[in-house]
């Protein structure tokens, strides 16, 4: 999806996008995404220059699902983990990995958004995945349209625009 949306249309050579192929074993997945990033990254540890995110309804991004080790898995670049009732696997980069992006992005839209968007960015600390992203410092953004961020409190600087 990001790859029809944005990156087709930026003249971005095709070796520069690392898309994850979830095909076959998760684990095995897993562990082919992170042998990628190794070699294409080294000599150091991988660093991206973008990563988009998004928000679930249960303040999940990256499938970092709430409840599931994968949020606070700190030794693996990449990790596969199955969601509660879900029926299909999933692949994630890890917290570690996403906070070392040069440039964040969340792009959060929607009503059914704006709940969890203001737990996100209001509430407590620590209770959602997406609180664990912090780019240590780095560029972080949330691209959020009026409807996902009808509850939020403008005046706690974390949101400025009039829109």
């Amino acid at each position: 999806m990001a790859r029809e949306a944005l990156l087709d249309r930026v003249p971005l050579p095709s070796g520069q996008c690392h898309s994850m192929a979830c095909a076959g074993d998760p684990e095995a997945a897993a562990r082919r995404y992170e042998t990628l990033l190794l070699d294409f990254f080294a000599p150091g540890p991988p660093c991206f220059d973008l990563i988009l995110l998004g928000l679930g309804e249960d303040g999940h991004t990256a499938s970092l699902i709430p409840g599931t080790p994968a949020p606070r898995e700190n030794d693996r670049l990449a990790v596969a983990l199955q969601a509660p009732g879900d029926s299909f696997a999933r692949l994630s980069l890890t917290v570690p990995v996403i906070n070392k992006a040069r440039c964040l992005a969340f792009l959060v839209s929607g009503e059914k958004k704006s709940t969890i968007l203001h737990q996100v960015l209001e509430g407590p600390p620590g209770r959602f995945p997406a609180q664990l992203i912090t780019t240590e410092g780095k560029d972080l953004r949330w691209l959020v349209d009026k409807q996902a961020a009808k509850l939020l409190d403008f005046k706690t600087g974390l949101l400025t625009g009039s829109q």
